[in-house]
């Protein structure tokens, strides 16, 4: 019974401490979130929490912050209109495969295929990372009629402007790692890097959205 309570204890205390550094961290808000992609951005615009999820397809912690949270935080948050969430490309120089997922998850989002290229990729990660063989992993997911425009895009050269604008807003946030999320809320910005635990995350947006 006592080492349950300690556990429980431990645990407590270090999502109170995880909540004062984001805090702490809060910094004004001076202007709105800008260039974003309609086709990477789900939910509501006037949703009172905005979240940017600055990941990389070869980050194993992205796909572990991907694969815990996203499909609750989709259907208690984003869906019901209290979340506004986007995704942010953020390719890590180490990984020789990120960029050009993030290519291909970017064409696909131009034709409405964003959320399976999306789940695809982090579900086989350890796949395709080892062979690079990011356009079969796609391709297993897409009709022939949709990987063709997917390829199509890719190979037009156009889509790194996007993932270069986006790596340059992550720069501004000082994101330094993967995956970084940036909540905006009433006018505060709060970074963390890292995972988030659902719970944890959970007990973070509510508090943000308690607050008057």
């Amino acid at each position: 019974m006592n080492r349950r309570r300690f556990t429980a204890g431990t645990i407590l205390l270090c999502l109170l401490s995880a909540f004062a550094v984001l805090v702490a961290r809060a910094t004004p808000q001076t202007e709105g979130v800008t260039d974003i992609d309609p086709h990477k951005a789900f939910g509501s615009k006037n949703a009172p929490v905005t979240m940017e999820v600055f990941s990389d397809f070869q980050c194993p912690a992205c796909k572990t912050l991907f694969t815990s949270t996203n499909r609750q935080l989709m259907d208690n948050y984003v869906s019901t209109g209290k979340v506004y969430l986007i995704h942010r490309d953020f390719p890590l120089p180490m990984h020789a495969y990120s960029r050009i997922a993030a290519r291909y998850a970017r064409a696909a989002a131009q034709i409405g295929k964003f959320e399976p290229v999306e789940q695809v990729l982090f579900q086989n990660q350890e796949k395709w990372e080892q062979t690079g063989d990011v356009d079969g992993t796609v391709a297993s997911v897409l009709p022939a009629a949709e990987i063709a425009k997917v390829r199509a895009l890719v190979k037009g050269g156009t889509l790194d402007a996007g993932i270069d604008k986006d790596s340059a807003l992550g720069q501004l946030y000082r994101v330094s790692q993967t995956p970084t999320t940036v909540f905006h809320s009433k006018g505060q910005t709060y970074p963390f890097a890292g995972v988030m635990t659902y719970d944890m995350l959970k007990q973070f947006l509510d508090q943000l959205l308690s607050q008057k």
